[in-house]
């Protein structure tokens, strides 16, 4: 599985013109399923998260994880994390989960990251969706969970 991670002052997702999800400070995740990911994957994730140590303590370091700080999570699908662009000018996405796949790995994160963490919001799998965000630092981290 593949997420990036970006650490915000506020981050909202818009479908449609209608605001979807939102929060204020806390972490607004993009995440790809890959072919060979289950909800194992999808758990590892949540974890990483939750413990993830980006935001900072009084001293200034980057000291404190979401749950330290009582931030929100902001989780939308991005199936072009998954790109590959060795070859030519036009990605590939092979790379990422058919979408059923995705979608059922997707709402095991979501549901694995509700039931350990609150305030969770979520974009609309497979929607065209608008993201907006303030990154805060910025602070941006790549995962991969295998």
């Amino acid at each position: 599985m593949i997420a990036l991670v970006q650490r915000v002052s506020q981050a909202g997702v818009t479908v449609d013109g209608t605001v979807v999800g939102a929060i204020g400070q806390g972490l607004l995740v993009l995440v790809c399923a890959e072919p060979a990911d289950t909800e194992v994957q999808a758990t590892r994730l949540v974890d990483k998260l939750l413990k993830l140590r980006i935001f900072s303590d009084a001293a200034g370091k980057m000291n404190r994880s979401v749950q330290d700080v009582a931030g929100g999570l902001l989780i939308v699908s991005q199936f072009t994390l998954a790109a590959d662009t060795a070859a030519g000018n036009r990605p590939s996405f092979t790379g990422a989960a058919p979408a059923e796949q995705g979608r059922r790995l997707f709402d095991a994160v979501l549901a694995e990251a509700r039931k350990r963490h609150t305030p969770v919001e979520a974009g609309v799998f497979g929607a065209d969706m608008q993201v907006g965000l303030v990154n805060a630092g910025p602070v941006t981290i790549p995962l991969r969970i295998t």
